[in-house]
């Protein structure tokens, strides 16, 4: 069967909606995936706004902004479908949302973007809510990509995602994957960038510019959550919880933080895996890294030299698998749910059972 579906991701990054338009096939229980149009739609001042204050609403207003968020998802949907004359050609839309609220401990996690109003204005099947479920099974929700790393990207033993979070999924020796988030990433960087006019700092030229503040990187380490086992997941606030008081903290330069925050994402990346995996089965890996991350160069460099210890290589794919593989296994999770088959794996995420998550809205 083959499924023309686009796939829509909001990251914590703030960066925009990522929109991708995928032809998804399954052939014998073999899936494969071709991204065929792709854009980031930046969001407006104002939208970043609402979108980094929404928990700070009443329960009227913030109902209200869910409406017109899927409202302003789904307009921007179609904007995209026109300019790529998509008219007639897709099979329906999934949309992750964008996650104001993440507490799994409390079975809640809420992503934004009302599923309904994006049918709506599009006159297209819509899925979303595509966490909720797992989370109510007890489950993480997060990170969700796993069920398309195994499904999409299986030449890889570990595959990175660098947001505004950085999260992983590692295959075990029996085959099976396990996925949880990291530490922050994007969002600490980001916020350093901005203090100096700048959105982001482009392949990490500022970070590289600065030194290593090592006795501060030493301290960043001391943190319970990187200590969990997995499965286990962050809230956003929960990430930038982690490097706050560093980052704010004007005795230092803003690229000597900078630079500390680098090192800091890369070693603890490379602590996770050996955390996840014998190290004596690490040699000859293959690692996979998107995300906006993936860009930075800096990053990269200090990224890869820390694998190489261990024996593990650093793929950075084309761009367009780099910027949108979010969005694609998005998709790909749309597609299971519309074929009513698991796409969240108990074992990933730590639910009581698999799911087959998400939330219908025929649309037309």
């Amino acid at each position: 069967m083959v499924y023309n579906v686009i796939g829509l991701m909001s990251g914590s990054s703030l960066d925009g909606l990522d929109i991708c338009f995928a032809q998804i096939e399954e052939t014998r229980g073999k899936w494969t995936a071709q991204i065929l149009n792709a854009d980031c739609y930046a969001y407006e001042e104002n939208w970043t706004q609402k979108l980094q204050h929404a928990r700070q609403l009443s329960v009227p207003d913030f109902l209200k902004l869910h409406t017109e968020y899927g409202r302003y998802t789904g307009e921007l949907v179609h904007r995209f479908i026109a300019a790529n004359e998509l008219q007639h050609k897709v099979h329906f839309v999934a949309s992750h949302g964008h996650t104001i609220l993440h507490e799994p401990d409390a079975h809640t996690s809420f992503q934004l973007g009302d599923g309904a109003s994006i049918a709506a204005v599009l006159g297209l099947p819509v899925i979303n809510d595509l966490r909720a479920l797992d989370v109510a099974l007890g489950g993480q929700g997060a990170p969700i990509v796993p069920i398309g790393d195994k499904l999409l990207f299986g030449d890889y033993d570990l595959l990175l995602n660098i947001g505004g979070i950085a999260n992983i999924s590692i295959r075990k020796e029996d085959n099976q994957y396990i996925g949880f988030d990291i530490c922050v990433a994007n969002q600490a960087l980001n916020f350093l960038a901005q203090k100096m006019g700048k959105a982001y700092d482009e392949g990490g030229t500022i970070a590289s510019s600065g030194k290593v503040l090592e006795e501060e990187l030493a301290k960043l380490f001391n943190n319970d959550f990187l200590e969990k086992t997995a499965p286990k997941s962050l809230s956003n606030e929960g990430a930038m919880d982690m490097v706050k008081a560093f980052v704010d903290n004007e005795e230092y330069g803003l690229a000597d933080r900078m630079n500390t925050i680098v090192q800091f994402i890369a070693e603890q990346i490379c602590r996770s895996i050996i955390q996840n995996l014998p190290i004596e089965n690490l040699a000859h890996r293959k690692l996979l890294a998107t995300g906006g991350g993936a860009f930075n160069s800096y990053l990269m460099q200090v990224l890869s030299n820390k694998l190489a210890t261990l024996d593990i290589e650093l793929t950075i794919p084309e761009a367009q698998i780099v910027s949108y593989k979010e969005a694609l296994v998005m998709a790909l999770i749309g597609t299971l749910r519309w074929r009513e088959e698991t796409n969240t794996i108990a074992s990933q995420t730590g639910a009581s059972k698999d799911s087959v998550g998400g939330a219908f809205w025929i649309g037309a």
